[in-house]
This record gives C-alpha cells, structure tokens and sequence, in this order.
C-alpha cells in the first residue's frame, strides 16, 4: 500500500512538472527553433540562418494569443528594418555617421509602424542588413528567414497547444484569499488581547504589503486570460475571463478595506493607550466577526475559481452560510461598540469606522452583490464586443450564443466553471 502511494505521488510531481511553465516553454521554445532552423537551411541562400531560429524563440510564447500578436509584430519588425536598410544602403553605404542617422531613422519608423516591444528590432534587422555587401541577398534572406520562424512559431503553438493556465491563476487568486484570512485572524486575536501601538502598526504594515500581492496575483490572471483568448479547447472563454477577473477586483476592494480597518484599529489604540483597545466582550465578538469574514473571503476564493458546478454549488452554501453567520456577530458587535461610544463619546469615530469597514467587506462578498455586478460586466463586455465585431457577433446570434445564454449559463460566479 505505501509503495502504491509513493508511485501515484511520483506521477503527480511528474504531471504538475509538465505543466510548468519554465518547463513547458523551454520545450517548446527549442522545438519551434530547431524546426525553423531545419527548414530554413533549405529555403534560405545564407550558409548558416540563424534568423529563423532566432525568430521562432521570440514569437513563441506562453499563449496563442501571445504568440499571433508577437509573431505578428514582430515580422512587421524586421521587415521595416530591411527595407530602412535597403534604402540607405542604396544612398550612402556604411558610415559611422550613417549608421548612427540609420538607428535613429529606424527607432522614429519602429514606432511609427507600432511594433510595440520591438522597436528595438527595427534597428537590429536594418544594422545587421547594412553591415554586409550584398545587401539585396541578404535583405531577401532575412525578410525569409524571419517568415520561416514566425510561421513555425505559430505552427508549434497550433500543434503543441499551449496549457490553460486558468488553473494556476485560481492557485494565485485562493493564495490571496488565505493570506488576507491570515491577516485578518491576527488582527483579531489582537484585538481581542488589547493590542499595543507597536502591534496595531505592524498589522498595518502587513496590510500594506498585500498590494504586492495583488500585482502577483494579476500577472497571473492577465496571462491566464490570454491563454483563453483564441483558445479552441475553451468554450466562452469570455465568460471564464469575467468570472475571474471581477472575483479577483473583489478581493483588491476587500484588501483595500483591510487596510483602511487596520489603520482605524492602530489610530485607535493610540488614542486608548495604555488602555486597552476594546472592552473584552467587544473584543472577543470583534475577534469572532473578523475570523467569520476571514471564512468566508476563502470560500468566496474557491467559488469563483471553481470548474465543476457541483462543487461551486457547495462552495456557494458554504458562502452564503458563513455570511449569514458574520452577519448576526456584526450586529452584536454594533450593539457593543455603540455602547462604548456612549461611555467614551470623544472617540466615537473610530469605533464607527471599524464597523463601516467590516460591513463593506461583508457588502462585497455578499452574492447578489457578486452576481450583479458579474451581469454587469457580461453587459459591458457583450457591447464592446458588438462595437468592435459586429459582424461575428450577429454571426454567433444566429448560432444561438445569445448574450441570455451567457447568462444562463453564469447564473452565479463559481457555477459558470
């Protein structure tokens, strides 16, 4: 039985191995280069044409998306620059002060042309071109060349697809979740034992540092909607992108919220110190409030990062139980703190702000709130769409994906997966 465990542990490091992204890339980049390389020594006249390959390697990328755009703009690219190199070549040859107009000329039309990131390859395409004396050969060559990699590039990602990395970007988004429900039990066990200033600022300081996170977190989501971009494998990708990106601004609003509770918390201990922060009644259902959030901003997490609808439907429940619970502490602890405010009427404020902050966390996470605001973005991204290609999406009416079936089919974040 151990061995058996072992073996099925071992094939599970293996899977998750293969969907590493440095893993993943690195096999496909050098497969796209040494294709291109291959079929380059057959079409192209130069001995040894390095561009193709060196091409492939730029224009694969980690998506499809990624991978027709960059291919694109970057034959755009070396394209402008061979014909900026043929054109001074023809009038003044290589000089140093030709080659320095040439890298400026080249820069001025890369952006031009918008090429975006390779700018830069402009000058080197036109640089390399005017170095050498046959000029026309060469120029001819590299525009080859440089056709040779993008194609097997796109070739590469077409026949090795690259991986939907919506799962990792779940991972990042329930990271998230479980780091802010840490920081919220801490701040809440503070509270309840009287937290010192010293304390109270290092919460703060914590509370500020999930804005990293938050960067983190939506590099992964941005290259997790890209891979879903002109995916074949996915079916309304859109919807998936919705789903997940308006779940992960909820979580920014939540962190941001966190934050503002940590500074009313540490401004108030200043104001009461050396007196304890809360009475201890008011502290402990402080204490309980912020863990029963905590609960529920990681089931939250899960719901909207949930595939199988079974599963969102019970993260869904466990959701809206756990809200429904923090809802009546939050009514004790506004009871309590009311209280307080009568006997200490010259700091009512933070008190008061304390529970306008939890109640906004609790307002974002609450799932009609989720659901409108899902619906929301459905309608504002089924306008762009009509504004942009309005001839598919009267073609995909006729088929039957209706903006109603995209609602049908969302009905709340998580059940959408």
């Amino acid at each position: 039985m151990r061995e058996v465990r072992e073996w099925t542990a071992h094939v599970e490091r293996i899977l998750r191995k293969r969907r590493d992204p440095v893993v993943v890339q690195t096999l496909r980049s050098a497969t796209a280069a040494t294709i291109a390389y291959v079929i380059a020594l057959r079409l192209s006249p130069e001995p040894a044409p390095l561009t193709a390959p060196l091409t492939a390697l730029l224009v694969v990328q980690v998506t499809l998306y990624a991978t027709i755009t960059n291919g694109f703009r970057r034959v755009n690219a070396v394209v402008t620059g061979v014909l900026v190199a043929i054109a001074f070549s023809l009038l003044v040859g290589l000089t140093w002060w030709s080659l320095a107009l040439l890298l400026v000329a080249s820069l001025a039309v890369g952006r031009l042309v918008r090429v975006e990131e390779y700018v830069p390859e402009v000058a080197i395409s036109a640089m390399l071109v005017l170095g050498v004396t046959t000029v026309g050969d060469t120029a001819w060559a590299r525009v080859v060349e440089t056709l040779i990699g993008a194609g097997v590039g796109l070739a590469c990602n077409l026949l090795l697809a690259p991986p939907v990395w919506v799962e990792e970007a779940g991972e990042s988004i329930e990271g998230l979740a479980r780091r802010l429900r840490q920081l919220m039990l801490r701040m809440g066990e503070e509270a309840a034992d009287g937290t010192p200033v010293h304390r109270a600022e290092k919460q703060l300081h914590e509370a500020r540092r999930l804005d990293h996170d938050i960067v983190e977190v939506d590099a992964a989501l941005r290259q997790a909607e890209d891979s879903l971009r002109l995916n074949p494998r996915v079916q309304d990708s859109v919807l998936h992108r919705v789903v997940m990106r308006t779940g992960l601004d909820t979580l920014e609003i939540c962190t941001v919220v966190l934050r503002v509770l940590a500074r009313s918390l540490t401004d108030l201990a200043k104001e009461r110190e050396p007196e304890p922060l809360f009475e201890p009644e008011t502290g402990a259902a402080l204490e309980q409030l912020l863990s029963e959030i905590a609960d529920a901003v990681v089931s939250f997490a899960v719901l909207v990062t949930t595939h199988l609808s079974a599963s969102a439907e019970s993260a869904e429940e466990r959701l809206a139980a756990e809200l429904r619970t923090a809802a009546g502490t939050r009514d004790k602890l506004a009871l309590l703190l009311r209280e307080e405010a009568e006997r200490d009427p010259g700091h009512w404020q933070l008190p008061g702000a304390v529970l306008t902050e939890v109640n906004r966390i609790l307002d974002e996470l609450d799932t009609e709130h989720r659901t409108r605001r899902l619906f929301e973005e459905l309608d504002r991204v089924s306008r762009e769409q009509r504004a942009r290609m309005p001839r598919l999406t009267r073609l995909r009416e006729r088929l039957g994906v209706t903006e109603q079936l995209w609602r049908n089919r969302a009905g709340f974040g998580g059940r959408s997966r």
